[in-house]
C-alpha cells in the first residue's frame, strides 16, 4: 500500500509521493479499460504489524501539500450549511485542529488508548474532527445517529461503558436523563455557542487546546471503532472494528467502487450515525486524497441534493437506495448535473428499475455494492464493469466470497444458499473483530471455513451475486422458495407503488404465503383497494413467476424502519404471525 512507505529523506519523499499520486491516479483508468481479473491480480494490500490511519495516510497528504509547496486541488473537507456559510479545510488545516481535539480527549478528559467515546452529531464539521482525534489517541469510537430515542442512547451508554459522550445541543438533553444510569460515563462534551450544566463546552475547549499532539502507535489489530448495528432482526449488536479493517481493507472502495482521485470532491448523503459514513465519507475518500463533500441539510431534501448536484463541482455521489427511489419520483431533467460522472448505492439492495429511471434522466449508472457493518464491501459493481441490473456484482479482491448450503459447503452457480466470506485458515483482517464482550454471537457466525452473513443470495455463471433476502425473511410457500426483493423490485416498476415491504403470512394450506405491504402513490390512493390489488397482482405474475405473487395485500401510509431507513419486515412479520 502506498501508504505505508517509510520515507527518511525529503529526496525519497518526495519519490514516495510522486508514487503515491500515480496510484491514485489509477482509478481513472479503471472506467475506460477495467479487468475483474486485473483488479484482483493488482490488490494486493500490505498489513504491517504498526497502523495508524491519522499517521499513515492523513499526515501523509499533508506531506503532499507541503512538499509540493501549495494545496492540493481541493480541499481535504469541504462542509456547507445550505445558507451561505462554508467551510473548507485542508490535510493540513484537519491534521492542525484534529490534533487540538485529541489533546482535548486526552488532556482534559484524560481518555486513555481503548476507552469508549460515544458521539453523536449531525452533518458537522466537528464530527470529523472527533472522528481523527480518536484515531490520533487511540480511543475507540462509537458513532450514534441524532434520531436515537433516549431508550436507544441508554442501551448504548449500558452497553459500551463509554466513558465519554460528545453531542449537541438536541441530544443532551436526552442524555442527562439516563446519565445517572451509566456508571462508565465520565465526560460529556457539548459541541455549541451555549452552556449546559454538567457539560463541559467542546468549543471553548477546542478553541484554548495546544495544536501539538503526537499520534499514538497503535497495531494494525487494535480496535478502532465500534459500529451498533442496525437491528432490523433483534437488538443491535456492537460490531468492532480495527485500525486495520477500515484504514487498510476500504482501500478496494476508495479505488475501484467509488473510482477516486484527488481532483474528485465526493458526496455521501448518508446520517453520520452509520458505519456507511465512516466508510466512505472518511476511509476510502481520504485514502485516495479526494475531497470530503458535506451539506449539514438537517432534513433529508431531494430538491436540496439536486440543487448542490447541480451548483457544486461534485464528481462523485453515494446515497441510498430509500433516497434514489425517491429522485426519481422527480423530474431530474430539469436539473443540469455538470461534474457528476459516477454514482453509486449501499446499505441495501437497489431496485432495477430505479436504477433505470435514473438512468434515463441523468445518463449515469447506479453501481451497487454490498456490504455489512461487519464485513466493509463484500461485493461490488465497480467502475467500468458491466452492470446486470438487480446484481449486488462481482466479490471485492478483499475476500473470498462464496455460497454455501447449511452444512458449509460450496454451492454451484445457480443455486440458492447463504452469502459467505471464508476466514479459515486465514481470517481476513478486514473483517470485523468480534461482536464486542459476546463471544457467542461472534462464534455463531462461523459455519465451516466461512463467516456466514445472514444473507441468502445467488451466483450466476458469471460470477455476478444477486440478493435474495435475509436468511429470516425468506418466505416458503407450497415448497417454493421466495425472496422478498425480487417480489418488490416487480411492484416498485408498477406506476402505483412508492415502496413496499413482502413478508410471510400464515395460511391454512400452504403454510405461509407472500403478503406485500404497500404504499400508494397519490394518483391511486384514492382508487378501490381491490381493483389495485388485483391489478398489483396480475402486474407481479407478469414481471416474475407467477407463485411468487402476494396473494395477500395491505395498502399502508409508511413502512416501519430502522433509524439507518431500513425496512422493518421482521417486525411486520412478527404481526402477522401473531394475528
Amino acid at each position: 500500500m502506498h501508504f505505508l512507505l517509510k520515507v527518511p529523506s525529503a529526496v525519497s519523499l518526495r519519490a514516495a509521493l510522486r508514487k503515491s499520486l500515480q496510484l491514485c491516479s489509477q482509478s481513472y483508468t479503471v472506467s475506460t479499460s477495467f479487468s475483474y481479473e486485473a483488479m484482483k491480480q493488482q490488490y494486493r494490500p500490505e498489513v504491517p504489524e504498526y497502523f495508524n490511519f491519522a499517521s499513515d495516510v492523513l499526515d501523509r497528504w499533508t506531506e503532499i501539500e507541503k512538499v509540493t509547496g501549495k494545496k492540493t486541488k481541493n480541499p481535504a473537507l469541504w462542509w456547507v450549511d445550505g445558507d451561505g456559510e462554508e467551510i473548507k479545510w485542508s490535510f493540513e488545516e484537519l491534521g492542525i485542529l484534529s490534533r487540538k481535539v485529541a489533546n482535548v480527549l486526552s488532556n482534559v478528559c484524560g481518555l486513555q488508548r481503548g476507552d469508549r467515546v460515544l458521539l453523536i452529531l449531525p452533518r458537522i464539521p466537528e464530527w470529523w474532527l472527533v472522528n481523527v482525534a480518536c484515531l490520533r489517541t487511540g480511543t475507540v469510537l462509537i458513532p450514534g445517529t441524532q434520531q436515537l430515542t433516549v431508550k436507544d442512547i441508554l442501551y448504548r451508554l449500558q452497553k459500551s461503558k463509554a466513558k465519554c459522550i460528545i453531542t449537541d445541543d438536541f441530544v443532551a438533553p436526552a442524555v442527562d436523563s439516563v446519565g445517572a444510569e451509566c456508571q462508565s460515563l465520565k465526560f460529556k462534551l457539548l459541541v455549541s455557542e451555549g452552556h449546559r450544566e454538567g457539560w463541559l463546552n467542546f468549543k471553548d475547549l477546542l478553541k484554548n487546546a495546544p495544536s501539538s499532539h503526537q499520534c499514538v502507535t497503535t497495531k494494525h489489530q487494535d480496535p478502532m471503532a465500534i459500529y451498533f448495528t442496525s437491528g432490523t432482526t433483534g437488538f443491535p449488536k456492537m460490531t468492532e472494528h480495527s485500525h486495520s479493517s477500515c484504514g487498510i481493507g476500504l482501500t478496494v472502495s476508495g479505488r475501484y467502487w467509488l473510482d477516486l482521485t484527488p481532483s474528485d470532491i465526493f458526496w455521501n448523503t448518508s446520517d453520520t450515525g452509520w458505519a456507511k459514513a465512516s466508510w466512505t465519507s472518511v476511509f476510502s475518500t481520504w485514502i485516495q486524497g479526494a475531497c470530503v463533500f458535506v451539506h449539514k441539510m438537517p432534513q433529508f431534501n431531494p430538491i436540496t441534493v439536486f440543487e448542490s448536484l447541480s451548483r457544486y463541482p461534485i464528481t462523485v455521489f453515494c446515497s441510498s437506495p430509500t433516497a434514489y427511489r425517491m429522485f426519481v419520483q422527480h423530474k431530474l431533467s430539469s436539473y443540469t448535473f455538470k461534474s457528476l460522472r459516477h454514482c453509486v448505492s449501499g446499505g441495501e439492495p437497489i431496485n432495477p428499475d430505479v436504477m433505470e429511471k435514473w438512468k434515463v434522466q441523468t445518463g449515469l449508472d447506479i453501481h451497487e455494492a454490498y456490504g455489512q457493518t461487519e464485513t466493509v464491501v463484500v461485493c461490488a459493481n465497480f467502475k467500468g464493469m458491466k452492470i446486470k441490473p438487480g446484481s449486488m456484482g462481482k466479490p471485492s479482491p478483499t475476500y473470498d466470497v462464496k455460497i454455501i448450503d447449511e452444512n458449509g459447503n460450496i454451492l454451484s452457480p445457480g443455486k440458492e444458499g447463504d452469502i459467505a466470506i471464508r476466514v479459515k485458515p486465514t481470517r481476513p483482517p478486514f473483517l470485523f473483530t468480534c461482536y464486542t464482550d459476546d463471544p457467542e454471537k461472534t462464534e455463531a457466525t462461523i459455519r465451516g471455513d466461512f463467516y456466514v452473513t445472514g444473507d441468502r443470495g445467488i451466483m450466476d455463471e458469471d460470477g455476478y451475486f444477486w440478493f435474495v433476502g435475509r436468511s429470516d425473511d425468506v418466505i416458503t410457500s407450497a415448497g417454493y422458495r421466495i425472496g422478498p426483493f425480487e417480489v418488490e423490485s416487480a411492484l416498485l416498476e408498477h406506476p402505483a407503488v412508492v415502496e413496499s415491504a413482502v413478508v410471510s403470512s400464515p395460511d391454512p394450506i400452504r403454510g405461509e404465503v407472500v403478503k406485500a405491504f404497500v404504499v400508494l402513490t397519490s394518483d391511486y390512493v384514492s382508487r378501490d383497494p381491490e381493483e389495485i390489488m388485483k391489478e398489483l397482482q396480475d402486474h407481479v405474475k407478469k414481471v416474475t413467476a407467477p407463485y411468487k405473487y402476494p396473494r395477500k395485500m395491505e395498502f399502508v401510509q409508511q413502512l416501519p424502519k430502522t433509524v439507518s431507513g431500513k425496512i422493518q419486515r421482521n417486525e411486520l412479520c412478527q404481526k402477522e404471525w401473531r394475528k
